[in-house]
């Protein structure tokens, strides 16, 4: 068996401390989908690393990190475009959303692991439940338009539109209540 190491050969002149980091970053990216197994993780690494590495030899100038989470994301994406019967191409960002909600839903990353990232044909009662589980936000987006309303300030703004001293009769009970506490500290010492 060939070890996936020999089917990753980094760029000369590149910095193997980079492509570390980017094994580090897509290996934190799948374990963020809830992928647990390390056999299977580290497969899934190598095979992204591996277009990442032949991406490198074309694109000298993107770093090591950054091509391996857009190949990270593309694969993803084409698996999920797949197995959903979408086209990428048509809805990406959609697809993207769309296609990690229905793994989390259809427990992927608990029942069938060994799935993700798989060429089909896939079993008929995982891509049943890829399909129904992702949920639909309701009825189709529509185009409005909103007026601008004048602010309505509450009960403060009443107050100090209808009396020109708001604060006058408040003023008044607290001194005549003072007055009744001193009176009575007066008849009480």
């Amino acid at each position: 068996m060939e070890s996936p190491l020999t089917q990753i050969h980094i760029p000369l002149g590149q910095s193997l401390d980079d492509w570390n980091e980017a094994y580090a970053k897509v290996e934190r990216y799948l374990t963020a989908l809830r992928l647990r197994n390390k056999f299977l993780l580290g497969q899934y690494v190598y095979r992204i690393l591996g277009r990442a590495t032949r991406r490198a030899r074309t694109e000298t100038g993107v770093a090591p990190t950054e091509l391996a989470m857009e190949e990270a994301v593309k694969a993803i994406n084409d698996w999920v475009g797949q197995v959903l019967g979408s086209d990428v191409a048509d809805t990406p960002h959609r697809i993207a959303t769309q296609g990690r909600l229905a793994m989390l839903l259809a427990d992927v990353p608990g029942k069938w692991q060994e799935l993700f990232l798989a060429p089909g044909p896939w079993p008929p009662e995982f891509l049943k439940a890829m399909r129904e589980s992702y949920l639909r936000a309701g009825p189709d987006f529509q185009i409005s338009s909103m007026q601008p309303r004048p602010i309505d300030l509450g009960p403060i703004h009443t107050l100090t539109t209808l009396n020109k001293r708001p604060y006058l009769r408040m003023m008044v009970v607290w001194l005549l209540l003072l007055a009744v506490a001193v009176k009575v500290w007066f008849l009480t010492h």
